[in-house]
């Protein structure tokens, strides 16, 4: 069965893990790989490094950002630039994206992939006008909640009798098509539960931060945005301080791994860091960058917190934790309760609560052995619920069913 992978972007972040966690763990001798993606990047080295693609396509008609310098990939500059650059620039990315839909139908029509599989918003619609001027039947994978201003023209292809399945990875994400609710599948996504394996990962983030070995480290990673809830999170670290005894606030440490992507106009780990700082939590909450090596890091966190503070579908931060044996909270938002069972593998607390948030880490202070139940437990549901080994044939059999076989 020949497929065609779309992806919408070529930087790191969930859907390229998504897809590289889909593609490699299927059977190149019942499937074909063809992964499309707009322009080499860490997604495809990370893609060729695991011969997960049979071949790789390049299109730069998939524009990641409307705004993006037709020369060279985006900054944050480029976003605040003035309506002179930015104007330009957007026109020339629309003819770049007319271009690029003309020969993606050419291929398509040459190729005669069997079906196409869209992973991510913007894929989807590539693939849904694929769909409508070749017929070639498609998959979407939907891994947002909404499309903003292109929600009309996004429900008219999902509705396109060649959209043939729409897999979605959380109960918030399927609400965008109760148009056509026969199309649905909701499927969670998964992880590879060997590369997140606390038994193999060396931790390093003690030593790299100095932190003795009682220490205990409540920690967060991912993309460090305002919907993401890190700046809530700083205030429940405020919070959770100020309630412990000295001893004990001496042993404690918060830590966020990432970045905010050049693609947000706003740097909102800079804003949270001088939050940190106002509210007198130098020292106590290290916000140290992007970090490639996330299991080797957070198997050195004794409790994960993701604040999401908006309807987060699904997000692999939650995943990638509990895989490593470690507890998470979170808020109680978009698909966070599909993944945390309250009190057996974290806890879950009210939306944008941080005193409950507080409350919540203060929890597993004192509790060494709490700690570790409510890891394996995390770790345990991961291998039944969320192993992408088993994750791949499931979704082998959606592209087989849509293509007809």
């Amino acid at each position: 069965m020949r497929v065609l992978f779309i992806n919408d972007t070529s930087r790191d972040g969930g859907p390229g893990k998504t897809l590289l966690d889909i593609v490699k763990f299927l059977d190149p001798a019942e499937i074909h790989r063809s992964v499309l993606l707009p322009r080499p990047g860490i997604v495809s080295q990370k893609l060729i490094r695991s011969s997960a693609a049979d071949e790789m396509i390049y299109e730069p008609g998939l524009i990641e950002n409307i705004f993006a310098p037709l020369s060279r990939p985006l900054a944050r500059a480029d976003l605040n630039a003035s309506w002179f650059l930015k104007i330009p620039r957007a026109l020339g990315n629309m003819a770049l994206a007319v271009r690029g839909l003309a020969r993606l139908v050419r291929r398509t029509r040459l190729e005669r992939y069997d079906v196409i599989f869209c992973n991510g918003t913007m894929a989807n619609f590539t693939g849904g006008l694929l769909a409508a001027f070749t017929g070639t039947p498609t998959v979407w994978h939907v891994l947002y909640t909404g499309t903003g201003l292109l929600s009309p023209l996004h429900a008219m292809l999902a509705a396109g009798r060649h959209v043939k399945t729409i897999i979605c990875v959380s109960k918030p994400t399927a609400l965008q098509f109760r148009h056509c609710p026969d199309k649905v599948q909701l499927i969670h996504d998964a992880i590879d539960i060997a590369e997140f394996d606390g038994t193999r990962a060396a931790p390093i983030l003690r030593g790299e931060l100095g932190l003795p070995e009682g220490s205990i480290i409540f920690g967060a990673h991912g993309r460090i945005l305002p919907s993401k809830g890190f700046a809530e999170l700083v205030k429940a670290a405020r919070i959770f301080f100020d309630r412990l005894n000295v001893e004990t606030r001496g042993r404690c440490h918060f830590v966020v791994i990432g970045d905010t992507p050049q693609d947000r106009a706003r740097d909102t780990r800079a804003e949270c860091i001088a939050l940190a700082d106002r509210l007198g939590l130098g020292g106590k909450v290290h916000f140290i960058g992007f970090r490639t090596d996330i299991p080797a890091h957070v198997s050195d966190f004794d409790v994960a917190v993701v604040p999401s503070i908006y309807q987060d579908p699904l997000p692999l931060a939650v995943l990638e934790a509990m895989a490593l044996s470690r507890p998470v909270i979170g808020f109680d938002v978009g698909g966070m309760g599909e993944m945390i069972e309250d009190g057996v593998t974290g806890r879950l607390v009210p939306a944008g609560d941080v005193v409950r948030l507080a409350e919540a880490c203060l929890s597993y202070v004192p509790d060494e052995g709490l700690r570790a139940r409510h890891g394996a437990a995390g770790r345990a549901r991961i291998e039944r619920d969320f192993n992408a080994r088993l994750h791949a044939g499931v979704i082998a059999a959606e592209l087989a069913r849509a293509a007809g076989r």
